[in-house]
């Protein structure tokens, strides 16, 4: 990872200045960070001149030199070390310059900026604002409009935002910076797709049009940034994941402190579309501790929590989400990653059966339902907002208003052409309609989730007469494979156009890793060790002490006994006999389960040594699992039961 804030020096040996070197390293550091957007090359080129600047006396030069250090952004300096040396420069060269200068002005509109960005309380940057624009500084002007917009890029401040966009536009041609220009219309296309704007795609193409005459590295990287959101949207989840490795070099290429952070960012949103954001425990846990992290970006704690939940590891989940709402979830700072920091949450407390955490998101996410969930400078977007409170409700208990919430995402994700974001409210909406009971209409949303699979999926390759000739016997036998997404506590099942929903529970879990490597025979006793055996950790470590169940499946088996409880007791009252019944099944099986895994005292019984038991206990579990799919689809269960074989090696053959 390169440490963007380390100064550099360009020679070695005693800092001499060579005679014209400091007015060509203010060139040069212009030139770069104006011109072509190089970040890196401006910072090494004004902290030099800086210094050679502070060694001569030389106060206007100060002044120059710290403004360019600062960059292009606010908060590009994202170390102690950094952050410090920028103030320190900046306060040097204004105590020595006319208070009333131009100068002075835009060296007090950069340091209000760096600290109102931290502190998320942009009361001096906007009366500074104010002063700019009553002086005749077009160039003092357009800086002041471009850090306070950056300033506040919360979802609170979009309508002024966009004035100040405009006005940057307007302001452009009078500096005659070609860079104005292009963070003026730059700041224009971020607004329209934080604010779910069906033209935003037209401002975006007016920008490419002028970095195709002209390339800028900065603007060229965010640009790239917007591409990886679309391909998203686009539900080109493969494709996203190589323009995201590609905007990641610009990034680089640029000096950007975001590239690597954006790269993070971006993984996060094609993994969870994917179903595989498990995966990103290792990379989110040093994330979160990355000094080049925005100190008021959280969105990676929120991922943490929703992917170590998701991975089975409860206590760092929970801890996750408790370092996130602090004495209060209101505290967090409304930046640009608020919304999928919000989002992230209501997901993570959905999986914690956390109804505090959920209530709370719901209340501070309300007035802002009608935007969609935008990260930084429309880097990632996870829809529209009323999916989260749509989470956020049913984990409440409250399914009528998760409904109604549901429905509005799905109609907004349409909008959006998010079709990744429209399967996953469908996919919700289906729950809660179920918990509603109201089978039907779940049964109607499952058929347009089948049928938009069906029109998602790739065409077949073109064959000429004699290969579909040769091809027709084989493709009649062949069958397409299973394959499964986890959604909350429960698991999609996908097999051609069909789509079933189903609850987690440890034989669905040895159904997802047999399904995600297929035709590959797999141990028992690999099984069972779970994820870190397959992931190599526990390659030699014998099964004598492995639970039956682990602590985090006994707790989801005790939360579901006690909600299955409350629901019986509601069931009888209302007579409703049917449901009532298909409640006390589980609740027996559950019971069965938990009296099988603990002996005396409640303590949790362990597997002797030997693969027999292995063997037993996972097709045992897996058969159970089998069955429960059967029940909610004939089709998906009678495929299952062909193509997963048990035993001391298990596997799944599709074909």
């Amino acid at each position: 990872m390169n440490n963007v804030d380390a100064p550099v020096w360009d020679a070695p040996g005693p800092d001499v200045p060579r005679p014209g070197e400091l007015q060509t390293l203010l060139d040069q550091g212009t030139l770069a960070v104006v011109d072509d957007g190089d970040l890196r090359t401006g910072r090494n080129r004004f902290e030099r001149a800086y210094r050679i600047a502070e060694s001569v006396g030389d106060e206007r030069a100060m002044a120059v030199a710290a403004l360019g250090f600062g960059g292009l952004w606010v908060h590009e300096h994202r170390t102690v070390a950094g952050s410090v040396l920028l103030e320190s420069q900046l306060r040097r060269a204004l105590e020595l310059l006319d208070p009333q200068s131009s100068l002075a002005l835009r060296l007090r509109i950069r340091l209000a900026g760096e600290g109102d960005y931290r502190s998320s309380d942009n009361t001096a940057v906007l009366a500074l604002l104010k002063q700019a624009r009553s002086r005749q500084n077009p160039m003092a002007r357009a800086e002041a409009l471009s850090l306070v917009h950056h300033c506040l890029i919360g979802p609170e401040h979009g309508a002024l935002r966009r004035e100040l966009a405009a006005e940057l536009v307007a302001e452009s041609f009078r500096t005659s910076r070609r860079s104005d220009l292009l963070m003026g219309l730059l700041w224009q296309t971020v607004d329209m797709f934080l604010d779910g704007d069906p033209h935003a795609e037209r401002c975006l193409a007016e920008l490419r049009g002028l970095l195709a005459e002209q390339d800028h590295l900065a603007v060229g990287f965010v640009v790239s940034a917007m591409e990886v959101m679309l391909a998203v949207r686009a539900g080109r989840l493969d494709e996203a994941e190589a323009l995201a490795r590609a905007c990641t070099e610009r990034g680089v290429a640029a000096g950007d402190v975001n590239a690597t952070v954006w790269h993070a960012a971006q993984l996060v949103t094609i993994r969870w579309y994917q179903g595989r954001v498990v995966e990103l425990v290792p990379l989110l846990s040093e994330v979160v501790n990355s000094p080049t992290l925005s100190a008021v970006d959280n969105h990676a704690l929120a991922a943490l929590a929703v992917a170590a939940v998701t991975a089975g590891d409860r206590r760092k989940a929970v801890s996750a989400l408790a370092t996130l709402c602090g004495r209060d979830l209101g505290d967090l700072p409304m930046s640009s990653s608020w919304m999928v920091t919000m989002h992230g949450v209501a997901e993570a407390a959905y999986l914690l059966d956390d109804t505090a955490t959920a209530a709370r998101v719901y209340e501070l996410l309300s007035p802002y339902g009608h935007l969609p969930m935008v990260g930084s400078l429309a880097v990632a977007c996870f829809g529209s907002a009323h999916h989260a409170l749509g989470v956020a409700a049913l984990t409440m208990g409250d399914v009528d208003r998760a409904v109604t919430h549901l429905r509005d995402a799905v109609r907004q994700n349409l909008a959006l052409a998010h079709w990744p974001a429209v399967t996953a409210s469908r996919d919700r909406l289906a729950e809660a309609l179920v918990r509603a009971g109201r089978q039907a209409e779940a049964d109607a949303v499952r058929q347009e989730l089948a049928v938009a699979a069906e029109e998602a999926a790739p065409a077949p390759p073109e064959t000429d007469e004699h290969d579909s000739a040769g091809l027709q016997g084989e493709d009649e036998q062949r069958q397409p494979a299973a394959f499964c997404t986890r959604l909350g506590r429960n698991w999609r099942i996908d097999f051609g156009a069909r789509s079933v929903l189903v609850e987690h529970s440890v034989g669905m879990l040895h159904l997802v890793v047999l399904m995600a490597n297929p035709r590959q025979e797999i141990r028992a006793v690999d099984l069972v060790a779970g994820l870190t055996a397959l992931n190599g950790a526990a390659e030699h470590t014998a099964l004598s002490g492995q639970p039956v169940l682990d602590r985090v499946a006994t707790q989801e088996y005790r939360n579901r006994l006690a909600r299955l409880r409350t629901e019986l007791d509601e069931l009888k009252a209302a007579d409703d006999h049917e449901r009532a019944a298909v409640a006390q099944v589980e609740h027996d099986w559950l019971m069965s389960q938990l009296a099988g895994a603990t002996g005396l005292g409640g303590r949790a019984r362990r597997f002797p040594e030997g693969e027999e038991r292995s063997r037993v206990a996972v097709s045992k579990a897996v058969r159970r699992a089998l069955d429960r799919i059967a029940a909610a689809d004939p089709v998906i269960g009678e495929h299952l039961r062909h193509a997963v074989h048990t035993g001391v090696r298990c596997s799944y053959w599709p074909a």
